[in-house]
């Protein structure tokens, strides 16, 4: 697993990794020894700590610089992340010679990587037994309106709310938009797309997404949510109330 570092992104994937440890497969989450760490406290209803076949993988990119975060900022991006954004960058090559260890001792190895770290991943493809896929943070929808704005194709009748989304003019600063444009520019490696969604949601927009190979791919996988839910029984408390209500 191979996460952006940044909690939003950190998380959906540490989440990922439990539904994929609980299948016997053992998973190896890198980044940062900071953003590890901070991925482990913020977790949720399990310990990652507590799976035999979990671990983490710490790496210190060289130091940096981490301004305060700006509560009136106009666009409201949370720009004190930009340096630790741009300084993962330096994961190509401490990840690249790990999936290479790796792979000396399986038939097969998977990478899963954010949307926004193909940059770090670009040189797994010379693995002969490595495969990726590419995990997207965003809801389907959002990704989907996000290529509409930028190509405008004739919509379905039933997805013609996506022309009422807000335009992404103006929402990102100019350092995020060149780090988006690395990304973006690194050569990809990838055998599909990975969603944090599900198709009872989102089913039209994921079709939408195959349909047009809006990433690239055809190869979609909705399989979310991905977070512990816990679902309660109603107790009789509840059921009185409901009748008192009715009543």
């Amino acid at each position: 697993m191979v996460p952006l570092p940044a909690q939003g992104h950190l998380n959906q994937l540490l989440q990922l990794s439990r539904l994929v440890s609980a299948r016997d497969i053992p998973v190896h989450f890198v980044g940062t020894t900071t953003h590890n760490r901070q991925a482990k406290l913020r977790v949720h209803g399990w310990d990652p700590l507590s799976i035999s076949n979990f671990k983490f993988h710490d790496f210190q990119p060289p130091t940096f610089s981490n301004p305060p975060p700006e509560p009136n900022s106009v666009d409201k991006f949370p720009t004190q992340i930009l340096p630790s954004l741009i300084s993962s960058t330096n994961l190509r090559d401490p990840v690249y010679n790990l999936v290479a260890q790796l792979s000396d001792t399986v038939r097969k190895i998977v990478v899963v990587y954010d949307s926004l770290m193909p940059y770090v991943v670009q040189d797994i493809s010379v693995i002969p037994n490595a495969e990726s896929y590419c995990f997207h943070s965003i809801s389907a929808f959002s990704l989907y309106s996000f290529s509409w704005e930028d190509k405008k194709p004739i919509l379905p009748i039933e997805a013609e709310i996506v022309k009422e989304a807000p335009s992404m003019e103006g929402c990102f600063p100019p350092e995020f938009l060149e780090f988006s444009k690395t990304q973006e520019d690194a050569p990809k490696f990838n055998s599909g797309d990975i969603y944090n969604t599900s198709r009872v949601i989102e089913g039209l927009y994921v079709d939408l997404l195959a349909k047009e190979k809006t990433t690239g791919t055809d190869k979609i996988w909705a399989i979310g949510p991905f977070n512990p839910v816990s679902i309660h029984e109603k107790n009789d408390s509840m059921n009185k109330s409901k009748k008192l209500r009715s009543g």
